[in-house]
């Protein structure tokens, strides 16, 4: 009885989404095709500075490295902390060595002045 209810709700959804795109497409069919609409705006800047060929400044990628590293090492605490009774202190010895060495790292950063601008 179950996988006939589930085979009717995917069903359902097949069916279902597609009109209801449809009839949204349909509804706004008067959409105006001013000047202001098709326009590029993009945080704030209305006119773009630059074409898209054109290099950047790699510190926006450093930055973004960076916190993807650091915020990874979250992902890697959350089952440490719920485990660490089971762990015991080798555990926890484990962890404040995964810190020491996150540590080391942003010191790293900082004395190479990875993080400033200018």
């Amino acid at each position: 009885m179950e996988f006939y209810l589930s085979l009717g709700v995917i069903i359902v959804t097949a069916v279902l989404v597609p009109f209801l795109f449809h009839l949204s497409s349909k509804l706004n069919s008067n959409k105006s095709k001013t000047q202001n609409i098709q326009n590029v705006y993009e945080c704030g800047i209305s006119t773009p500075i630059k074409d898209s060929d054109e290099t950047f400044n790699v510190k926006y990628y450093l930055v973004a490295i960076i916190f993807v590293l650091f915020d990874v090492e979250v992902l890697f605490m959350f089952p440490w902390g719920v485990n660490v009774r089971t762990l015991s202190w080798f555990g926890i010895a484990e962890m404040f060595t995964f810190m020491g060495i996150l540590v080391a790292g942003l010191i790293y950063i900082y004395n190479t002045k990875a993080l400033k601008w200018g």
